[in-house]
This record gives C-alpha cells, sequence and structure tokens, in this order.
C-alpha cells in the first residue's frame, strides 16, 4: 500500500508511519492483554502470552496498511513474520522482565513497576522490527512463491 506517486523519501516515510500507528495498537493490545492475563498467571508469562495477541493483530494490520501483503504467500510472510517476532520477543522479555525485577528494584522505582517496564520494553524494538519486515516479512520477490 505505497504510494507510487509518491517521491521515494515521502513514500518510505509514510510507510513508516503507518507501522508506528499499526504498531501502536499492537502494543496497546499487547499491554492490555497483559494486564488481563497477569490476574491468571506470573508477570514473566503474561508477557509471552500477550505478545502472541499483540503480533497477531500486527500481522494482520501491517500486512493490509503497512506493506504489500499481496507481493508474496501469506504462508511465508508469517513464517518470517513470526521469526522477526521471536527476535523481538526476546528483547522485549529481556527488557521487561529486567526493568521490574531488577533496575527498578534498585533504583527505589514502585510506581506501577510492571507496567512501566512492560511497556517500555513493548516499545524497545521499533525499529529493528520495522527493518525486519520491510526487507525480510514483507520483501519484493521475484515471483509468488517466495
Amino acid at each position: 500500500m505505497t504510494n507510487s506517486t509518491a517521491p521515494p523519501d515521502d513514500a518510505v516515510k509514510h510507510q513508516f508511519i503507518r507501522f508506528i500507528l499499526v504498531g501502536a495498537i499492537a502494543a496497546a493490545a499487547n499491554i492490555v492483554s497483559r494486564i488481563l492475563f497477569s490476574q491468571f498467571t506470573n508477570f514473566e508469562y503474561a508477557i509471552v502470552l500477550a505478545y502472541f495477541i499483540g503480533m497477531t493483530i500486527a500481522f494482520v494490520l501491517s500486512r493490509h496498511f503497512v506493506f504489500d501483503g499481496n507481493e508474496s504467500r501469506i504462508e511465508g510472510q508469517i513464517a518470517r513474520f513470526v521469526i522477526v517476532n521471536l527476535v523481538a520477543l526476546v528483547q522485549i522479555w529481556i527488557i521487561s522482565v529486567g526493568l521490574a525485577t531488577f533496575a527498578f528494584p534498585f533504583i527505589g522505582f514502585t510506581w506501577r513497576p510492571e507496567l512501566v517496564a512492560h511497556t517500555i520494553g513493548v516499545l524497545s524494538p521499533v525499529i529493528t522490527s520495522y527493518l525486519g519486515h520491510k526487507h525480510f516479512t514483507f520483501r519484493k520477490s521475484l515471483g509468488r512463491n517466495a
């Protein structure tokens, strides 16, 4: 879904803005679902469970609104999307748990430490995820079999 009449720099900028907006929706779903999952399981597991909610929303919206999802087969896109997001999940988990368990107690930060830590964690892979999805997940292929 890129505007082919826009200069290349504008097209990339608009694509990145759409990626940020889609990411914000997915991040909100991730954070809200983590809060709900935390009612039934511990923080560390809730992060992982919630991540899959956000990831599903991100895939559907990214494929439709950010990248031209019709350039290659959906099965390949899903597999590549999962790979990029597993890397991001590790990053998010390390940052979220590290802040909530070690950094915040060390500095005496006590205002909603899990919410703040998880929000920072969810925001952390914005650039790497954009590049991964642009150049790997939704890459333009020579054929429709990629």
